[in-house]
């Protein structure tokens, strides 16, 4: 695996509804799309090393992965770069301090939905949420003193569209590079602004991971266990998050992963 190179011809948008979960389903790319070999891809003594932006994001994005992982024996560790604070600007119901409880215990909850047979050890960065750009050095040096010659790094991919995604993707794709650490990235923001054959998504690296019926459902469970970010604010009024057309197109019988072999 090595440096994902990919020019951006357009800013990545985030806004209203994005592309429809059936133009997606009907993407000839996806259909034709190699299999995520993940014995072929991760040796059998690595720890797998998800690295993720918010609480949520390890879920929304490797739900699927992380059960498949555990089913093979795999070490997983949880890095939680942010605590996810900043979701809710000037809501009463969901403060900064808050959210600093609510969210790591809805990422808790969401590890029980998936069943596991091994415990994921989750380790908080402390980065602030929406100051990530500010402080990725923190973030390197944060991460730089946890990681083991035998990990694999799995985060949100470079270009994924969230300013905190793309800039763990890159203090990622830094460090594997610098420690000479295989790293995979995952689709999740992409899914919304990019449409099928965008080429600001590297298809040619990208992989797919097909979910059992059971690990979809489990996903399914545990993305629903973020209330914080499905459900409506009424001290503000605020839209959710994470709305249903948001949550339906990262719950597919899919996953896509982008490396090189």
């Amino acid at each position: 695996m090595g440096t994902l190179k990919h020019e951006i011809v357009e800013d990545r948008v985030i806004h209203g509804e994005g592309t429809r979960v059936e133009d997606w389903r009907n993407c000839e790319i996806l259909q034709q799309m190699p299999e995520f070999d993940i014995s072929s891809v991760i040796p059998a003594d690595a720890r797998v090393c998800i690295v993720a932006p918010h609480p949520d994001d390890e879920i929304l994005g490797c739900g699927g992965l992380m059960q498949r992982l555990d089913k093979l024996g795999y070490k997983i560790v949880l890095f939680a770069v942010t605590n996810g604070t900043a979701s809710h600007p000037g809501s009463s119901l969901y403060t900064p301090e808050e959210l600093n409880q609510i969210r790591p215990a809805e990422t808790r909850q969401a590890l029980e939905e998936l069943s596991l047979e091994q415990p994921v050890l989750r380790i908080a960065l402390d980065i602030q949420d929406g100051k990530v750009a500010e402080q990725r050095g923190l973030l390197k040096q944060q991460l730089h003193s946890y990681l083991q010659p035998n990990d694999i790094l799995v985060t949100t991919f470079v270009h994924d569209g969230h300013p905190d995604h793309e800039i763990t993707g890159q203090v990622v794709q830094q460090l594997a590079t610098e420690l000479q650490l295989p790293y995979i990235q995952v689709l999740i923001w992409a899914w919304h602004w990019a449409t099928p054959g965008d080429t600001r998504i590297p298809w040619a690296v990208a992989h797919k991971l097909r979910l059992t019926d059971e690990e979809l459902k489990c996903k399914a469970r545990a993305a629903r266990c973020f209330k914080s970010q499905i459900e409506n604010d009424p001290t503000t009024e605020q839209a959710p998050i994470v709305p249903e057309h948001a949550l339906e197109r990262v719950l597919q019988p899919w996953e896509v992963y982008l490396y090189e072999q």
